[in-house]
């Protein structure tokens, strides 16, 4: 009998709380995403660092139009992990601003996805190409927010 009193107390206790004071499992049910995200990141980093450790990624190249062969070249598993996690994450945003079940400020994980595959991009391109083209996307992406703003 005690027990019953306790797992009610419980309950109610569980049943009070906020949203977001919630458990792992209740914010799980409630928006999976985040959590399939990361997964997805993570799982897409080990076959990455699987792939260079079997000397699959030896010699791969990027075609970038203009830029000869050996500054295309990967700087590494690492440029290809920030590279495919930020346009990982990307896909989150536009998943999050596409399905209205999973709508949440997605600012902050744009911002985590320009910077990592900034980061990627660095060890592939030249930071002197790299920071220009951050600049004019930040610029276009301030430019088109004023303009939704006034609709």
């Amino acid at each position: 009998m005690p027990d019953e009193k306790f797992d009610e107390k419980e309950m109610e206790k569980r049943d009070e709380k906020a949203p977001e004071e919630k458990g792992w499992d209740e914010k799980w049910r409630r928006d999976p995403l985040g959590a399939i995200i990361w997964a997805v990141i993570f799982i897409y980093a080990g076959c990455v660092f699987l792939a260079a450790n079997l000397g699959l990624l030896n010699g791969f190249i990027v075609p970038i139009p203009g830029l000869p062969e050996t500054i295309a070249r990967i700087g590494g598993a690492w440029s290809i992990v920030l590279i495919g996690a930020g346009l990982i994450l990307l896909v989150e945003v536009l998943i999050r601003l596409l399905v209205p079940i999973y709508r949440r400020p997605v600012v902050g994980t744009f911002i985590f996805a320009v910077i990592l595959i900034a980061l990627g991009l660095g060890e592939v391109i030249s930071w002197n190409i790299v920071w220009p083209m951050l600049l004019i996307a930040l610029g276009l992406w301030v430019l088109f927010r004023g303009f939704r703003r006034k609709e």
